[in-house]
Parts: structure tokens; sequence; C-alpha cells
């Protein structure tokens, strides 16, 4: 039974990994686009006219999180998209009537969502240094925050292609509530220079500590607890997880 649950893990991962790079036009290069225009817009155009936010440049101050929002955006869409596809054109079927446990089927396109955000994190860092010098200041955390989080937002978008019962279903979580989330999360702003009511609320919007303890992977500051950050990360993810097994085995969305 473990082997075959491994060689299912194995042959979900390879198909997603075979979708992402068939159809590298609509997966990879989209993102890295976005990401250059935001670099150059907000960062070189718009950056000099705001200044330095402490000791760094503006530039510097957002690239991490503008990293941190293609992972995000990345790992969601792969699952939210390619699950609900195997829901749609019915291949989910052959799955659930193999011997593959609901386990490793939540697994196998989770891992996919992660290779394809940290891919696309890699390709938008490598682009971040056409306009400006990257540091270093915790590997550790950096590596840890960017796997966190594209695990939970690829959990994030298997939930919501298991409840999706059509395509505009799929659209309308990362379209009204994961974009408001991300531009609030603190990417072009630190939340110390907004007024104490929008602080707080700002401690409710869970994107705000992943960005955060990315930014403190790069330039070693914060404006919430690192520890705590990847705390909350940590346990979200295993309640997703959890919760999207629990789904499967009840065949939530995907039996008639």
């Amino acid at each position: 039974m473990l082997k075959q649950n491994l060689i299912a893990l194995q042959t979900i991962v390879r198909k997603e990994w075979i979708r992402i790079t068939r159809i590298w036009l609509q997966t990879l290069i989209p993102p890295v686009i976005t990401m250059a225009l935001y670099f150059l817009i907000f960062g070189e155009l718009v950056g000099k006219q705001i200044g330095n936010i402490g000791e760094f440049t503006y530039i510097e101050f957002i690239v991490p999180g503008l990293i941190m929002m293609s992972v995000i955006t990345s790992s969601y869409n792969n699952v939210v998209s390619s699950f609900y596809s195997s829901k749609f054109m019915r291949y989910i079927e052959e799955l659930l009537v193999s011997p593959t446990s609901p386990y490793t089927i939540v697994l196998g396109y989770t891992l996919g969502g992660v290779v394809r955000g940290l891919f696309v994190g890699f390709l938008v860092t490598l682009t971040s240094m056409f306009f400006t010098d990257l540091r270093i200041y915790n590997l550790f955390v950096i590596i840890v925050t960017i796997i966190l989080t594209s695990i939970l937002f690829s959990l994030g978008g298997f939930l919501n292609s298991l409840f999706a019962k059509s395509f505009d279903d799929v659209t309308i979580i990362p379209t009204f509530v994961l974009t408001p989330l991300t531009y609030l999360g603190g990417i072009f702003y630190s939340i110390k220079r907004l007024p104490e009511f929008w602080q707080v609320v700002s401690y409710a919007n869970p994107i705000l500590y992943m960005v955060n303890s990315f930014r403190y992977g790069f330039l070693g500051i914060s404006d919430v607890s690192v520890i705590f950050s990847l705390s909350l990360l940590f346990l979200i993810s295993t309640f997703l997880f959890i919760f999207n097994v629990k789904l499967m085995e009840r065949g939530y969305g995907i039996r008639s």
C-alpha cells in the first residue's frame, strides 16, 4: 500500500511538472513580467519620490514582498486550476477508483503547487537583481518562509477547487479575497506607519506575517515576530492539509 501511494505521489507531481513546463508561457512568464513592471514602476520611479524606509531604499524594502506575492499567486493558481480541471474533465475519477489514498492526492497536488511557486519565486528573484542588489540576512528564514507559504496557498487552492462548481467559482477567491489581502499585507509599506487602528486590523491579515518573515530573511527587519509568524504558517498549513484530506475522504465536491 505504501509503495502504491509513493508511485501515485510521484506520478501526480510529475504530471504537474509536465503541465507547468508545457504551458510555460502561461505558468512562468506572466508573473515574471508583472513583477518586473512592479520593480520598474514602484521601485525605480515611485520609489525615488518616496525615499528610504529606515536604512533601506524603497526598492530594497519592497522586493521581498513582491517575490512573496509571486509565490503566493503562482502556488494558489496552479492547484486550483489543475485540480478543478481534473474535476471538470472527470479524469479525477481515475484517481478515485485507484488505491490512491486521499492524503496522497492532496499531497501530490500541493507539491505541484509548491514546485511552481518556488520556481516562479526563483525567476522573480533573478529578475529583481537587475533592479537592486539583494541582501541576505538569514537564509534559513528565507527558505522556511517561502516553503511554508507555498504549501499554505497550494492547500488553499486545493480547498477552493473542492468547493468550486464552475470556473467562476475558481476566480472568486483570488479576485475578491487573495488580491486585497496581498496588497494590504505590508508589501509596499511598513504597518508602523499606519494609524493605530489600522495596525491592529493589519494583524488579522495572514499575508502580513509571510511578507514580514520573508523580508526579515533578506533585510533583518520585521513588523511582527518571526518565530510567531513561522509557527502560525505551520499551524494553518497543518489545519488545511487535514481539512482537505477529510473533505476528500467524504467525497465532498468530487462525487455526484
